[in-house]
């Protein structure tokens, strides 16, 4: 594939008299509430802070999520409505489950987590930049120390084919991008990281953004406010994968 699923939009947000109507966070600034968020561009609510992993999982937590390039200040953002996968209505083509069935690459969890990250960030077609900066980077890294920030992986011998990155809080899985450098690899490693989820009783996956791929795989957009309440219970569920297992291939 090749291409983001789960970037919020196709190109950057500038900065503009938009940012004059949001709040700026300090260092101990609580994010507004979510109906602040702008409707245009949709979601912004607010700038500044820092990407901490404290500050991030308590955006997480309530279904914000940071986004901006180079230049800006971190920009955070609820949108309204919200696309997200229910596990049990995930959807698989006839071509794609064809290749499945093929088991063409290996899927393996969290092995390169930074390194899915970096191809992530790699320049995607008709755009300039990548908002995956590396301070985004260190930040996330940062997260998947602690635990809750996981890749999944398509790897052909000894390469790195494919794959996506993402937050994990309680039962809900929070999904960031995924890149492909081989035929159908991050779609695969999305098929497996959605069983995984399913076999472990998470109740929802946060896409952000619509885009054709996730609906195709069953990806529905939501109202934000039936997305904060149904985040609200999913988050407080104890963390059901104290660790992930480090290959996926033999999930049912």
């Amino acid at each position: 594939m090749g291409s983001s699923a789960w970037t919020p939009t196709s190109g950057f947000i500038p900065l503009n008299s938009a940012l004059t109507l949001i709040p700026r966070l300090g260092k101990a600034t609580e994010f507004p509430a979510l109906d602040r968020a702008l409707t245009e561009p949709n979601g912004l609510l607010a700038a500044g802070g820092d990407l901490s992993v404290e500050r991030l999982i308590a955006a997480y937590r309530r279904g914000i999520f940071p986004w901006y390039s180079d230049g800006q200040p971190i920009l955070w953002w609820s949108p309204d409505p919200r696309m997200v996968l229910f596990p049990q209505e995930l959807r698989i083509g006839r071509s794609l489950a064809k290749t499945l069935r093929k088991d063409p690459y290996e899927i393996r969890c969290d092995t390169a987590f930074r390194d899915v990250m970096r191809a992530c960030a790699q320049p995607r077609r008709n755009q300039d930049g990548t908002w995956i900066t590396g301070t985004m980077i260190d930040a996330y890294c940062d997260l998947h120390t602690s635990g809750l920030a996981h890749s999944v992986e398509a790897w052909q011998a000894d390469a790195l084919v494919g794959g996506l990155y993402g937050v994990a809080i309680g039962r809900m899985f929070f999904g960031e991008s995924m890149f492909a450098v081989a035929s159908d690899a991050s779609k695969i490693a999305f098929v497996h990281l959605v069983r995984l989820l399913s076999a472990h009783g998470f109740g929802m996956i946060d896409c952000q953004m619509r885009t054709d791929l996730l609906a195709a795989f069953g990806a529905r957009e939501i109202p934000r406010q039936h997305f904060a309440a149904r985040l609200a219970e999913l988050v407080h569920y104890p963390h059901p994968m104290l660790r992930w297992p480090s290959v996926l291939n033999t999930i049912d």
